[in-house]
């Protein structure tokens, strides 16, 4: 790795200081009396119970068991334009926000246009985050 690329990760991993140190399960923080998550840089972010509720709306009960919080959008450049959503349950809960849930497809991920993301942040603002990646 050139000293470059090492200044890059660096500062990739500074960007990423928001992210959560360990994510729970939708299921465990809707038991929380105060529903939160220690961050990376030691700072704790809390959950609106109101969010969690909508998406316990939007997926089976034993898939709040196994949905971990909070949904990551991933930006990168090399999907200029692009973000994306990794993992079954968290593409349907996105998917279902957007208005764009199939029942036929199951997808693992899915890559979208960055001009949904107001519209994913405005109805889960501290149900999902941003994480910078390099790939």
């Amino acid at each position: 790795m050139s000293n470059l690329d090492e200044i890059i990760h660096k500062e990739i991993g500074r960007i990423n200081l928001h992210l959560p140190r360990v994510r729970k399960s939708l299921a465990q923080l809707l038991e929380e009396t105060e529903p939160r998550i220690q961050l990376r840089d030691g700072s704790y972010h809390y959950f609106r119970k109101s969010e969690l509720r909508l998406i316990s709306t939007l997926i089976e009960q034993k898939e709040a068991e196994v949905l971990r919080l909070p949904i990551i959008l991933e930006i990168t450049r090399t999907w200029h334009g692009y973000f994306k959503v990794r993992g079954k349950i968290e593409v349907k809960v996105i998917e279902k926000i957007l208005n764009q849930y199939d029942i036929l497809e199951e997808k693992t991920e899915v890559i979208l246009p960055r001009y949904l993301l107001p519209k994913i942040r405005k109805t889960l603002p501290t149900a999902t985050t941003y994480a910078f990646v390099i790939e």
